[in-house]
C-alpha cells in the first residue's frame, strides 16, 4: 500500500522536489502526494534564516492537523538571510513522519546580486523580484532564483530535493535514532 505524503504547498515545484527526494530515499516504496495550502506562520519573505525554519516547522505542523492520516508532512520554506549589503538565499525542510519521528535538512545558501536585493530591501518578495530583474512570469514556480543564477545547473526543485533527502536522514535511519 502507498504511502500518503502531504506537502504544505500547492507549488509544482516543492511538490516535484518532494517527490524527487522520497523516491531517492525509500526506491522501494510507493508515494501518493498531495499538496494543501497552509499559513507558514512567518511573513511571506521569511528575512532570517530562523524564520524560514519557523515556517518549515510550521508548515508541516500544520498538514499534520488538516490530514492526521497521512503518513508523512512536509513543510519547504524558502527564505532568505542578511549577508552584508544582500542576502543568502536558503530553504528549510521540516519532515514529520506518523510514527512521531521528525527531520530536518537544508539547502545550500548563495548570494543574491544587488539589483535583486535593492527589491527586496524595498519590501518585493524575492520571486516577484527576480521576475523583475530577469523579465520573467511566476519564476518561483519554475526554476527560481537559483536556476535563472546558475543557468538552469540548479533549477529550484533540485535546489529544494537535496534537504528533502537530507531531512529524510534521520526517518531512513531510524535505528540510529531509536537508539537501537
Amino acid at each position: 500500500m502507498p504511502s500518503t505524503i502531504i506537502i504544505a504547498s500547492h507549488n509544482p515545484v516543492k511538490i516535484a522536489a518532494a517527490r524527487g527526494g522520497f523516491q531517492q530515499m525509500f526506491p522501494e516504496a510507493t508515494f501518493v502526494l498531495r499538496g494543501v495550502e497552509v499559513p507558514s506562520g512567518v511573513r511571506d519573505q521569511p528575512l532570517s534564516e530562523e524564520e524560514t525554519r519557523q515556517g518549515a516547522r510550521n508548515r508541516a505542523a500544520r498538514a499534520a492537523e488538516i490530514f492526521p492520516q497521512a503518513d508523512y508532512w512536509v513543510g519547504i520554506e524558502g527564505g532568505l538571510h542578511p549577508d552584508g549589503e544582500t542576502f543568502l538565499a536558503l530553504a528549510w525542510v521540516c519532515i514529520r513522519a506518523a510514527d512521531g519521528s521528525r527531520g530536518e535538512g537544508r539547502t545550500g545558501a548563495f548570494h543574491l546580486p544587488p539589483a535583486i536585493a535593492a527589491l527586496i530591501r524595498q519590501g518585493k518578495e524575492l520571486g516577484e523580484a527576480d521576475d523583475i530583474v530577469f523579465g520573467q512570469n511566476n519564476s518561483k514556480q519554475k526554476n527560481g532564483a537559483v536556476g535563472l543564477l546558475t543557468g538552469n545547473l540548479i533549477d529550484r526543485t533540485r535546489f529544494y530535493e537535496q534537504a528533502v533527502i537530507l531531512a529524510l536522514i534521520p526517518l531512513h535511519n531510524k535505528a540510529l535514532w531509536d537508539g537501537k
